[in-house]
């Protein structure tokens, strides 16, 4: 699995946020380095050039995992591999608060530009450009990449940026559990022309990717249908998930960790009435974040919508 830690190492942290790269990072990096060596005229410049990748994601994962703990959810993990990187978000279960920590990814591409779009002219303007003319060519592949990125981002198709960007605003029109699988139906649309045109220009990398889009679509309609599934049950209306404020459904849909049998947490207050082993949080089954259950409370009825 592409974000397994044990796959991966450990570079730095930042505001308690973990970076990991990849392993397979390396082998790529030394075969696209080794491949372009030709177009600078030392491979220092083609070093310099994938390092610049590697910022662009970077940043770009970091503007998710801020923006996400700007809205308070949880974020701790970034995971960089050869074809982009992976922000381990978990946002508030609200639209606005998943539209931001998805949009702020792309925006991150887009603040660029004119950071690289200064940088060019002012090395012109102290006549740089003729005696340093790999490092402008450097800073026009540079942006040339950002911009790559972005656009490729932007398309709509779950999981890509666009794509939970596109479920995101559906969210408040069709709610939840019905914007996901509307927004994986397109991206198996989108991922069927990635797949048509990954084997027309014959690249591996972009089949690779087109597998891994496919199985996040995959795995993304399981889940609406599991929401659509659970905005069926019968709820307990006196209480509201601090985070997401849907109201718990009612029945034996939690699972006691010591004697494995389930029970229904807010009847018996967090007790299972099994083997009563006191638990002091209890997981919103929407949502997937715990509380203790003091903070469950409201008293006042919480409509559920999907």
């Amino acid at each position: 699995m592409i974000g397994n830690r044990q796959n991966a190492i450990r570079i730095f942290q930042f505001k308690g946020i973990d970076l990991y790269l990849h392993w397979s990072w390396f082998l790529v990096a030394a075969y696209e380095i080794s491949d372009r060596q030709s177009a600078y005229d030392s491979v220092i410049w083609n070093i310099l050039e994938y390092l610049a990748l590697f910022v662009i994601v970077m940043l770009h994962e970091f503007g998710h995992a801020l923006a996400c703990r700007q809205v308070g959810g949880d974020a701790n993990r970034i995971v960089l591999w050869p074809l982009g990187g992976v922000a381990y978000v978990n946002p508030p279960q609200r639209p606005g608060a998943t539209l931001w920590s998805i949009a702020a990814g792309p925006l991150v591409n887009v603040a660029l530009i004119p950071v690289l779009v200064i940088a060019g002219r002012t090395i012109r303007a102290l006549g740089l450009a003729q005696s340093m003319p790999n490092g402008i060519l450097l800073l026009k592949s540079v942006a040339i990449i950002n911009i790559g990125l972005l656009i490729f981002n932007l398309l709509p198709i779950y999981p890509l940026d666009g794509g939970q960007i596109l479920r995101a605003l559906l969210w408040y029109v069709m709610g939840r559990a019905y914007s996901l699988m509307a927004a994986t139906i397109v991206g198996f649309v989108g991922v069927t022309g990635l797949a048509i045109f990954a084997l027309k220009s014959q690249s591996i990398w972009l089949g690779i990717l087109s597998a891994y889009v496919f199985m996040n679509c995959w795995q993304g309609m399981k889940k609406a249908r599991i929401l659509l599934r659970l905005a069926k049950l019968q709820r307990h209306p006196e209480y509201s998930c601090p985070s997401c404020k849907t109201s718990p459904p009612l029945g034996d849909y939690w699972r006691c960790s010591t004697c494995a049998k389930p029970f229904d947490t807010f009847q018996s207050q967090a007790v299972c009435p099994h083997c009563s082993a006191q638990f002091t949080n209890t997981a919103c089954l929407d949502c997937g974040r715990a509380f203790p259950i003091s903070e469950w409370s409201s008293g006042v009825p919480v409509p559920t919508s999907i």
